[in-house]
């Protein structure tokens, strides 16, 4: 059974985008001009039309019978047929993309994955390795056919000493760290979830926070790629080192990762500190935040000058931990929120109930996030209505100040909220002995940007940093040692399973996405991250994305690697073929 991914055989799914085409008749001139009716064949022919009314609309209802909770999906006409038994429907995580496919292998083996990928070769079927589905872009996502490697999930060897563990790619990082603590070792850093496969989050170059520790990708010391081409290599700085910092944060386009070698560092407590600043505070300690700490992140609240920071250290082994006792309860934290809350129900009551949830729980049962999507719910696109969703959430991040202590797997993650479209970019922001303060600047102009084009942009506005990495497609590659990279978020959440609202808020991040595009990211030198760059429709925008990722990246050498790895392009899926089109294709 797959692991922590949602494949499901019936129509029922978080959100599928699709266009309708309508399709008009149009009727050809009749060649000759009857004469005028009698009243007897007007009645005749009126029964008649009435007849046919009734039972087309007889057909058509036991035809296409609507379940129960149709009314959320009241712009979805006619989904409801049955699907064929061997039609999966796989969703990303974010519930923004979904394909359907008759393909989805799951090996549990090396030599079964060989198989795969051998006859995948031959047919020139594809086979897109995907992994666990949170990459909100769906880049793993392929109705021609998919491979997952959730049942190869094996910890194969563990080198104490050298504080290194080679595993199968399938297996997912929180079950990876649970079971290599015995040995007093975890990963360097995480991101934040934990449910990805290890293959899925090297390859798409995924990150933690801190600006002395690179993307997860720099902490593969080799790797096992099953390839069409050339069957199963080895890779690593000593054998094939070129294709090694290549394929390393590959996109899964140059082979299946079957199994990694990682280097691990102690297992450490951390002591997690959270407070609330502001603008002008940051910029007189930015530096200090960046280099004392061996985690931070901040966390922008628009239409507010409030700015959350988080830290996180390993605890003093002569002081221990912090003895401070926090001012408020988790419960006083979320008493603004609540108290907002109920003042909105009583304004949107007739929206909540339209949403299709009329039995609201009790509002004590619910958490910060899952109270901020009850509120954005109610007028996701209300500008005054979000600043006040935002305000509250400033102030319950005010009351809830202080001190976490717990291993790094357990502190460094994040709650991530529920559905939604982010998109994250990543641009140089100096060294650590000298940041150029470019982060803290683009920060500040998306603010004046939000507020110049009224976005009704939702909390948090996430930053984080990270040392460069080696491999070549990063977004955060640098050949020089001492740069640091500022990854910065931007977000809008989809509360709603009504395909109305939804497609709305769609509507308007893509605005959103595109205004920050066209002001900042040139000049800041920002680049999408992987998992999250979205393939524009358009021609020319698309031939703008191409020529970009063209001046950062080294397509030529990719393509090329492509071509004699995976000639057939088995492995690769639209995203793919479109961001990185052949030069036979252009």
């Amino acid at each position: 059974m797959l692991r922590s991914f949602i494949s499901k055989r019936s129509l029922q799914s978080f959100l599928r985008y699709h266009h309708h085409h309508h399709h008009r008749a149009h009727r050809r001139p009749f060649s000759t001009t009857p004469g005028p009716p009698t009243a007897d064949a007007e009645l005749r022919k009126y029964i008649g039309y009435t007849l046919l009314l009734v039972a087309s609309g007889a057909a058509t209802y036991y035809s296409f019978p609507f379940p129960e909770n149709a009314r959320d999906k009241k712009a979805q006409l006619f989904r409801y047929a049955p699907l064929p038994d061997d039609l999966h429907t796989v969703t990303n995580w974010s519930g923004t993309h979904e394909v359907r496919t008759r393909t989805f292998l799951q090996p549990e083996s090396i030599e079964q994955l060989e198989g795969i990928v051998k006859e995948g070769h031959e047919r020139k079927h594809k086979i897109r390795p995907v992994g666990s589905g949170l990459s909100p872009n769906g880049i793993g996502l392929t109705r021609a056919g998919m491979v997952n490697l959730a049942l190869m999930d094996k910890v194969l060897s563990v080198d104490k000493e050298k504080k290194r563990v080679t595993v199968q790619a399938g297996i997912r990082v929180q079950q990876l760290v649970d079971e290599i603590k015995e040995y007093g070792i975890t990963l360097q850093n995480f991101a934040s979830i934990r449910e990805q496969q290890i293959g899925g989050i090297v390859q798409v170059g995924a990150h933690g926070t801190g600006a002395r520790l690179p993307p997860i990708d720099e902490q593969v010391i080799s790797m096992k790629l099953v390839t069409p081409a050339k069957g199963t290599i080895e890779i690593s700085k000593e054998k094939d080192p070129e294709l090694f910092y290549l394929a390393r944060c590959g996109l899964g386009g140059l082979g299946v990762v079957a199994e990694v070698t990682l280097q691990c560092v102690e297992r450490q407590e951390l002591v997690e500190h959270t407070f609330l600043s502001n603008m002008k505070d940051i910029k007189k300690n930015h530096k200090k935040f960046l280099s004392e700490n061996k985690h931070v992140k901040y966390l922008h609240i628009p239409y507010t000058d409030a700015v959350v920071v988080v830290t996180c250290n390993p605890v003093s082994k002569l002081r221990g931990p912090p003895k401070h006792k926090p001012i408020y309860t988790t419960e006083e934290a979320l008493q603004h929120v609540r108290d907002l809350y109920q003042e909105s129900l009583k304004k949107y009551r007739s929206q909540v109930a339209a949403s299709g949830s009329p039995d609201e729980p009790e509002v004590d049962e619910l958490s910060f996030t899952e109270l901020r999507d009850k509120l954005l719910v109610m007028d996701p696109l209300n500008k005054e209505h979000v600043i006040k969703v935002n305000k509250a959430e400033a102030e319950y991040w005010r009351k809830s100040e202080g001190y976490r202590v717990g291993w790094s797997d357990e502190i460094l993650g994040f709650d991530c909220g529920g559905h939604q479209w982010v998109s994250e970019t990543c641009f140089p922001a100096g060294t650590l002995s000298k940041p150029s303060m470019k982060d803290l600047e683009y920060i500040e102009e998306l603010m004046q940007l939000i507020e110049k084009e009224s976005v009704p942009a939702p909390a948090p506005i996430e930053q984080r940093w990270t040392a460069c990495s080696k491999s070549q497609m990063s977004p955060a590659y640098s050949s020089a040692d001492d740069d640091i990279f500022s990854w910065v978020g931007i977000i809008m959440y989809l509360p709603t399973m009504d395909a109305r609202q939804r497609k709305q808020i769609t509507e308007e991040f893509f605005h959103y996405r595109h205004m920050t595009q066209a002001q900042l990211w040139d000049r800041y030198s920002a680049f999408e991250h992987w998992a999250k760059i979205e393939v524009p429709k358009d021609k020319e925008e698309l031939a703008a994305l191409q020529a970009r990722l063209k001046k950062k990246f080294p397509v030529d050498a990719y393509n090329q690697a492509r071509n004699e790895l995976d000639p057939n392009h088995i492995l690769s899926n639209n995203m793919l073929e479109k961001l990185f089109p052949s030069s036979e294709a252009q």
